[in-house]
């Protein structure tokens, strides 16, 4: 059946907050220390930001040389000079596989979102699509967590071979080459999964609101005008409606907030079914 709805889960900070948590400062320290990568001068979050992860982004998250290489080759460079090249290779590829390893396997998707998954593969007219700008390694990763909800899930370049599947659509900015900003990271989708005929579509994304506090990609601001990009280029690219659900955490919505907001995104969902 050629879909007539889109769905669209953002994947950090919305169907994972774990991902979003293992950045805190304390957390993050913890597991520079455990994975090695702290005895290799990657002893603060700062130095892992801006000498580790922001140099290496681009490269990571629109290529198919994965978190675990980038990291690799981005701290050889730095410590060359330091360590003998047997030394440094050996202890740099085992600190940097733990780390990612860690990173990915804690960046579950939360629990409570299966039951709103599931009903959602009862509707053979909608599409979802899980849209998120990531490492190669997180695609199979994801999948992995949906098909222990009972989901079935495909990468969407798996997924062009074969557009009518029912399954859930994991689109990786990895395996795409092109960040979801881009209009190109959507008309990949549109294209390979014929979805030219669509009428509706509904964007579930926290935009960057949900990243740790402090960090400047989540003010309210920056949120806000993300969000207006994105629904303008959904509604350029797919010429359809389009609804966005700011799955935003409050600062006064208490511990229990991402569970509520689930509870809010499910009742969105429902109205939006029966469109």
């Amino acid at each position: 059946m050629i879909p007539k709805k889109l769905i669209i889960f953002d994947y950090s900070g919305t169907l994972s907050l774990e991902s979003t948590l293992f950045a805190r400062p304390d957390y993050l320290m913890k597991q520079l220390k455990e994975s090695g990568l702290m005895y290799l001068g990657i002893n603060n979050p700062d130095i892992f930001w801006n000498e580790i992860v922001n140099p290496t982004w681009r490269e990571g998250s629109t290529t198919s040389k994965g978190y675990k290489k980038v990291i690799e080759d981005r701290i050889r460079a730095i410590l060359q000079r330091n360590m003998s090249e047997d030394s440094s290779r050996t202890k740099i590829d085992d600190a940097a596989s733990f780390f990612v390893d860690s990173y990915l396997s804690h960046s579950c998707i939360d629990r409570r979102w299966q039951p709103v998954l599931i009903k959602l593969g009862r509707y053979p007219s909608v599409r979802v699509i899980i849209a998120t700008d990531h490492y190669a390694e997180a695609t199979g990763y994801i999948i992995k967590f949906l098909q222990e909800f009972q989901i079935q899930a495909i990468a969407a370049k798996d997924a062009f071979a074969a557009p009518d599947t029912a399954a859930v659509i994991v689109a990786n900015s990895a395996d795409l080459c092109v960040h979801k900003a881009d209009p190109q990271f959507w008309e990949i989708l549109k294209t390979g999964l014929n979805m030219g005929d669509l009428r509706h579509v509904l964007l579930i994304d926290d935009f960057g609101s949900n990243e740790q506090k402090g960090d400047s990609y989540g003010t309210r601001g920056k949120v806000e005008q993300r969000k207006r990009d994105t629904v303008r280029l959904l509604h350029e690219v797919f010429s359809a409606e389009v609804e966005a659900f700011p799955f935003m955490i409050e600062n006064n919505m208490g511990e229990n907030a991402f569970g509520e907001l689930i509870e809010q995104t499910s009742v969105i969902i429902d109205r939006y079914l029966t469109l």
